[in-house]
């Protein structure tokens, strides 16, 4: 097969620039390269879809370089599958086979190129590291219009955030400037009491003067076939000295103001239109105002049929005759929150010491195109108590804020809700939550409030070298911890605890749909008849070991994940480089290496005297393992089998192994494995470093819309929090016709953010107990047990029939996570009622 083509050499030395001609002067409109042509790609930019007999919900416009020119172009729609399992991303490579000319019939001279043919997605090529500036280089622009601004196709006015839907993007979002010196006259203004009489007659209201007490993140309602330019909403809660209203900000206003409209502005509003109020809406919490709320009607900006005026009065103007009420806080410390109702809201501050990367979760919207959920876990102390805050914080249409959330900074979140589930609390950011972390606070209204000046206080009485030893970022993460005993619901949920069982042959499709960075949880039932112990990180195998009779090797993260069929049975590929090699005990007794029977797990104090003599030099190690486990090339039509590293020969070999009398008798018979692969670096939390702040947050963040060469030029050490090892699970569904391996990382220290979501009892340390609680137990010696005595009570798997809570996330180019996060025993799990 041909390799991707340079075409550095044709014409004026540009390639983008040769493939135009050749389209231009071609009898046809699309041109199929003989070798694929390798292209950096600068940006990607995703807009709402026109009606497509394809059914897609968005679009997507490349924005690519050969080095020489920088091209935007649109991406067919059937290959948007690359961005949305993040497979396509910026910063990468693109080989793409086939190209088109498309022209708007409507317009004249606009035209552009589509991309109908990706051959896989690179690693960047060499010749694109001396990139240092992509704005440098030229746009190619001759005798066809593209904009940089918006769509190629120009019935959209606006392009969406690459991952969500609830962030301002792109130019046409105003930013947030000082408000010009003003002259108002507030002669004749009128009070939010008395706008019911103008709504009830057909007088056109008074100006009002308000100030903003919460401000909702945006809302974007836009479906396909819409003719609505700029399908946006945002509502805010405003207030004079008479009472508090909603003001639901519509469309067009929404880019111009979204970002000027903050909480504790003083707004003079002119030419708005009154409503009835829309009763299902959220609404926030306000407790601590003694003021009439009026729900009955709303104020509406519209930008047109009026066009109403809005004016932000400079804070210097802003006078105190006006009576216009502070914006309203209820700040409850760590201590407090313990004692409050479930859905209650508070607004709480605290230093941050663990910041989770960025998930999403599907919205369950009914209509309307699919939507998105970003999310994100962190914890925080305020010096209140030892324990943590923890929440779970939802983007708020603040990306500045909610993108740069890390450790040792002052969090605050406001209109955060209560979660009290069972033994645990938590806090949920709500639709009017507002974000601000250090670098946000000055001149905020919250600056003087008594637990604000008290926390600040606090902070300066602590060691910053002291609290940087307690920070920690990334990794799998879940919260709040299952329930003691499984009860089946009839609907799955990603927000609770509860949750239907899924047949273990489903899951197949369960993995094939997700898209990146999804967070789904499932649960299937069963019986665990393998599992086996893997060091952490892995060590490299003796070159002998590459020749193992029946290792089976796949290498491609392509969209879509691949069906490896054999004759005895098909195993769905759901990582990187997956190995579906099955070892029997006296096959392990001879392949295992010396080194790896000397692992043990140790205790929280030898770890810490531990890390500090080889730290260094094993982290070293493992990140570079890591890095030459990463496939060069993404694509079907790579070569699959060729040049595995060490590593990943030593991730396929456990130094420890059980399996169970019936697994040897049907596993032949299996027809779907579902195998889960080695364990990601990216699924271990690890230590938080200053010097490694912007990678790490890189790493965290969603992949970003924009390449960035300095980011992604940027390494960091990884250091991980406390594992020493993983286990795998293979788990037979009670047909025994399809398994799937799953991988369980316990809790072996209090510095792993996870032991928050774990019960602190003592239990038995044997290998059920350890996988149901999710911890191991330090033993009276000071010691946790070494695998080979966790695996000698595996055996009391044989006669479980047990239900796996299994967490389930697409971390992107073709690594899927599949951890359990909780196993039920017989006796743990509720029969469903009959009549159900």
């Amino acid at each position: 097969m041909a390799g991707p083509a340079d075409h550095s050499d044709s014409g004026s030395g540009s390639a983008l620039q040769a493939v135009f001609e050749r389209l231009r002067s071609a009898h046809t409109l699309s041109l199929t390269l003989a070798s694929p042509l390798c292209l950096a790609v600068v940006a990607l930019d995703r807009y709402l879809s026109l009606q497509h007999p394809s059914g897609e919900s968005y679009s997507y416009d490349l924005t690519i370089t050969d080095g020489r020119w920088r091209m935007k172009c649109q991406l067919a729609d059937g290959l948007s599958h690359w961005v949305r399992t993040g497979s396509l991303r910026c910063g990468a490579g693109v080989l793409v086979s086939l190209l088109s000319l498309v022209h708007d019939e409507t317009r004249l001279s606009h035209s552009y190129l589509r991309i109908d043919g990706i051959h896989s997605v690179v690693e960047l090529p060499e010749r694109f590291m001396s990139i240092k500036d992509v704005e440098k280089i030229p746009q190619w622009c001759q005798d066809y219009v593209t904009r940089s601004d918006g769509p190629l196709q120009l019935s959209r006015k606006y392009y969406l955030p690459l991952w969500i839907n609830d962030d301002p993007y792109g130019t046409v979002w105003i930013p947030n400037n000082p408000p010009p010196d003003v002259v108002i006259d507030v002669s004749r203004i009128t009070l939010l009491a008395d706008l019911d009489a103008f709504f009830h007659s057909s007088r056109r209201p008074l100006p009002l003067l308000v100030r903003i007490l919460h401000r909702s993140r945006i809302r974007y309602y836009g479906k396909p076939g819409q003719n609505i330019d700029f399908p946006f909403q945002v509502y805010c809660e405003v207030a004079d000295q008479s009472g508090v209203m909603s003001m639901v900000v519509w469309n067009d206003l929404c880019p111009e103001w979204f970002n000027r409209l903050t909480v504790g502005s003083v707004l003079y509003l002119q030419q708005y239109s009154l409503k009835h109020s829309y009763q299902k809406r959220s609404r926030p919490q306000i407790h601590t105002l003694s003021l009439m709320t009026f729900h009955s009607i709303e104020i509406c900006l519209n930008p047109r049929s009026p066009a109403s005026v809005v004016t932000v009065i400079p804070p210097k103007s802003v006078q105190p005759q006006w009576g216009l009420p502070d914006v309203p806080y209820n700040f409850a410390t760590r201590s407090e929150v313990d004692q409050m109702n479930s859905n209650q809201a508070c607004d709480v501050i605290g230093l941050v010491t663990y910041v989770g990367r960025v998930e999403r979760i599907r919205s369950k919207e009914k209509t309307g195109p699919e939507k998105f959920w970003a999310y994100r876990w962190v914890h925080a102390v305020d010096g209140t108590t030892d324990s943590h805050f923890i929440l779970e914080i939802f983007s708020s249409s603040q990306p500045e804020i909610f993108n740069n959330i890390c450790p040792m900074t002052y969090l605050v979140c406001t209109q955060m809700r209560v979660c009290q589930t069972g033994f645990s609390v938590y806090l949920t950011s709500s639709t009017e939550t507002q974000l601000f972390i250090t670098g946000c606070h000055k001149k905020q209204p919250y600056v003087n409030e008594p637990k604000v000046k008290a926390f600040i206080q606090w902070t300066k009485t602590l060691k910053d070298s002291v609290m940087l030893r307690r920070t920690a970022v990334g990794g799998h993460y879940r919260y709040p911890p299952a329930p003691p005993t499984f009860t089946p619901t009839t609907t799955n949920s990603n927000m609770t605890n509860e949750f239907s069982i899924t047949a273990v042959a489903e899951l197949k499709g369960e993995l094939e749909s997700l898209q990146y960075r999804e967070h789904r949880r499932v649960a299937v039932q069963g019986h665990v008849t393998a599992v086996q112990f893997h060091i952490w990180p892995p060590q490299p195998e003796p070159p002998h070991s590459h020749q193992q009779e029946g290792v089976s090797v796949t290498d491609s993260t392509s969209p879509d994940l691949d069906i490896t069929v054999s004759p005895k049975r098909r195993r769905v590929q759901t990582g990187s480089r997956v190995h579906c090699q099955y070892f029997t005990r006296s096959k392990m007794q001879s392949n295992r290496y010396n080194a790896g029977m000397q692992v043990n797990f140790t205790s929280p104090e030898e770890e810490e005297e531990e890390q500090q003599d080889e730290g260094e030099l094993d982290e070293s190690e493992g990140e570079d393992e890591h890095t030459s486990f990463r496939p060069s090339a993404v694509g079907k039509e790579t070569d699959q089998t060729s040049q595995v590293p060490d590593v990943q020969q030593a991730a396929s070999h456990p130094i420890a192994l059980w399996e169970s009398r019936v697994w040897p008798l049907v596993k032949q018979q299996v027809a779907d494995h579902i195998c889960s692969g080695r364990l990601d670096q990216e699924s271990i939390p690890e230590k938080f470093h200053f010097d490694d702040r912007e990678a790490l947050l890189h790493d965290l963040n969603l992949s970003p819309a924009r390449w960035n060469p300095d980011l992604t030029s940027q390494t960091h050490t990884h250091t991980p929090v406390a594992c020493p090892g993983y286990f795998m699970l293979t788990v037979l569904g009670l047909n025994q016709t399809a398994a799937v391996d799953v991988l369980f990382v316990p809790v072996v220290s209090s510095d792993d953010p996870r032991a928050a979501g774990v019960p602190h009892t003592q239990h038995d340390n044997s290998l059920l107990s350890c996988i149901s609680s999710g911890r191991l137990c330090v033993q009276p010696d000071g010691s946790f047990p070494a695998p080979e005595s966790l695996m000698s009570s595996a055996p009391a798997l044989e006669s479980e029939r047990v239900v796996c809570i299994v967490d389930l996330c697409l971390l992107g180019e073709g690594r899927v996570e599949m951890i359990c996060s909780k196993l039920y025993r017989t006796a743990d799990i509720c029969q469903p009622d009959s009549t159900q």
